[in-house]
């Protein structure tokens, strides 16, 4: 079926709608433009479940110079200085702009930004709405904000399918609705889709975060970046704990990093502390954490985030979100210690972009987590990624609307893909690219994954990604950041990025899979 023209006179089109998409269709204002969301505003980000809230230098005795070296010591060689610092000095603009558009943040009774302590940051920094629903609070409003700016166009319930790309620049946008499938004719899109952890089994994320951005770029010819490196939370509700009510509920509820803040310690069933010895302890950086509690769940012990020395009575007044989720599967942290696992959480890895959010295809933008703009490295600091969002959607916007704003018609694609699904993935992509890695393993997961990824079915977008992902982890032979290989165990001298395109991924891909074949055959 030839898919209508959706007249947008060249407007840039915005894909995906949390923190980073409104925050770049606001800044784009009063420039016109069109915000594509899958969902229902506010109904599908992985921002609105943010718990953390964001890490800005704002107390007596903070400074953007300790926040900058506390966020490149979390990514362990590989952030990107220059825009380090920069997001860094950004901050306190940063929150003033959230708050004029309507952010309510949690203030002490002398009404200043109340400051709280995260992982691996060396002060009181974090700041955060409505204790711990920070993300929902700053969804809320920015959605808000966005409905009553009239240059926004927003286009809920219809899904972005592909890039259109002729002579290496973007000419349109492909995209399904109910109704059936629209061609948008435009030279500017910005990617704001978020994460990939829906590709995993344990996961913090939401289903439609399964890399839908990435599989977009990688397809229209983009360089992606970092893409091994994945951030596994520590501290996910253990929901198929045996005290558990649920067994089946995604994404994993999050035990926000802030109650360890508050002095929460983690402890086996028999109640032993078993990172006392480990520097930072629970405060550890959270791939150090987050592997401490893998190797237990695979000893065979049960793991559990116990607060109730530090918070007691008080846990339901401080952490009201993290509350009601424990007391929905029968636990009150208040007087039990809180069953938790790891699970896939955030990644560093994305779209190749430059300072302004650029990628290497013309007229193509990525903004907040589909995005890599080298400032978490190896490692993402605590709360840093709704700081990226709010700070880099400025400076993409601004390079937006000083872009060429024509538009030509672009070729007609004769149907779109089918809509993706990455359930019949999940077990392969846990197994082989999780907490702990191995290269033979990561070679078995590629060659399973290739089949599936060069089809034509529900799968084949998620498996591209996870494919591409398995690639850049087997060719990155040490262990660094959150990316662990037992195979490689220690770190290399030199730190170096990677880069890769569908394109090189899929050659890779294609030999390992031939040299596997002639040994059998052999």
């Amino acid at each position: 079926m030839t898919p209508d023209i959706g007249d947008i006179s060249g407007a840039p089109v915005i894909i995906g709608a949390g923190v980073a998409g409104l925050m770049c269709a606001l800044h784009l204002a009063p420039h016109p433009v069109v915000l594509v969301s899958s969902t229902r505003l506010g109904t599908e980000a992985s921002s609105t479940l943010a718990q953390g809230g964001l890490a800005a230098s704002l107390g007596a005795d903070d400074s953007p110079d300790l926040h900058f070296a506390d966020t490149v010591a979390a990514g362990d060689g590989l952030c990107d200085e220059n825009m380090a610092r920069r997001v860094v000095d950004a901050t306190h603009r940063a929150i003033e702009t959230l708050i004029r558009l309507g952010v309510a943040f949690d203030r002490t009774s002398d009404g200043t930004l109340r400051l709280g302590l995260e992982a691996v940051h060396s002060r009181r920094r974090i700041i955060h709405a409505a204790g711990d629903a920070t993300g929902r609070e700053l969804v809320r409003a920015l959605i808000t904000a966005a409905r009553r700016t009239s240059s926004i166009t927003i286009l809920e319930g219809m899904e972005a399918r592909r890039l259109i790309v002729e002579n290496g620049a973007i000419t349109g946008v492909l995209a399904v609705r109910s109704a059936g499938a629209m061609l948008f004719p435009t030279r500017r899109v910005v990617l704001a889709t978020g994460g990939i952890g829906a590709l995993f089994r344990d996961t913090t994320n939401p289903p439609g975060s399964f890399g839908h951005g990435l599989a977009l770029a990688a397809c229209a010819g983009a360089e992606l970046a970092d893409l091994e490196f994945i951030q596994f939370h520590p501290t996910a509700l253990d929901i198929f704990h045996p005290t558990a009510l649920d067994i089946s509920r995604r994404p994993m509820p999050l035990v926000s990093e802030a109650v360890r803040g508050e002095g929460a310690v983690l402890i086996d069933e028999c109640g032993r502390r078993f990172l006392s010895d480990t520097p930072g302890g629970e405060l550890a950086s959270r791939d150090v954490v987050a592997r401490a509690v893998w190797h237990q769940l695979a000893t065979g012990h049960r793991v559990y985030l116990d607060a109730r020395q530090c918070l007691g009575p008080k846990f339901a007044k401080r952490f009201p979100a993290v509350a009601r989720l424990c007391r929905d599967v029968g636990i009150d942290p208040a007087v039990e210690p809180i069953p938790v696992r790891p699970a896939a959480h955030y990644h560093m890895g994305g779209v190749a972009v430059d300072a302004a959010g650029r990628s290497s295809v013309l007229g193509l933008w990525a903004c907040g987590e589909v995005a890599c703009t080298g400032l978490h490295g190896a490692n993402r600091l605590a709360s840093n990624s709704l700081t990226e969002a709010v700070a880099t959607s400025l400076w993409v916007a601004e390079s937006v609307a000083a872009a060429p704003a024509g538009w030509q018609w672009p070729r007609l694609v004769a149907t779109a893909p089918p809509r993706s699904d990455p359930s019949s993935i999940r077990h392969v992509v846990s197994n082989g690219l999780g907490v702990i890695r191995h290269g033979e393993a990561l070679r078995e997961t590629v060659e399973t994954l290739l089949p599936i990824a060069a089809g034509y079915t529900a799968a084949s977008d998620p498996a591209l990604i996870a494919l591409m992902i398995a690639v850049a982890a087997l060719r990155r032979d040490e262990s660094r950041g959150s990316h662990y290989r037992s195979d490689f165990p220690t770190r290399n001298a030199k730190a170096r990025s990677s880069r890769l395109t569908l394109a090189t991924a899929m050659k890779v891909a294609a030999a390992l899979s031939l040299r596997s074949a002639e040994r059998s055959a052999g």
